[in-house]
């Protein structure tokens, strides 16, 4: 329940520090530093996640949750 916890927060806190970001490149660097720090605070894959936070980070704008 604690693990949970944790991610929730990490997951809220980087979600919305890429929102202040202004250019793709930089939304995808935090989403990309938030994703490893997810996945290694779950100990499981730190490049995958790295690359799924990167994904998300890059594209939120576009989907409308950095707006």
């Amino acid at each position: 329940m604690r693990n949970l916890k944790v991610l929730a927060a990490l997951a809220a806190i980087g979600a919305l520090s890429a929102c202040n970001m202004s250019s793709d490149r930089d939304r995808a660097l935090a989403g990309a530093v938030g994703g490893a720090v997810v996945a290694d605070v779950l100990d499981t894959n730190v490049v995958a996640g790295a690359a799924v936070g990167a994904a998300a980070g890059a594209l939120c704008d576009d989907a409308g949750v950095c707006n």
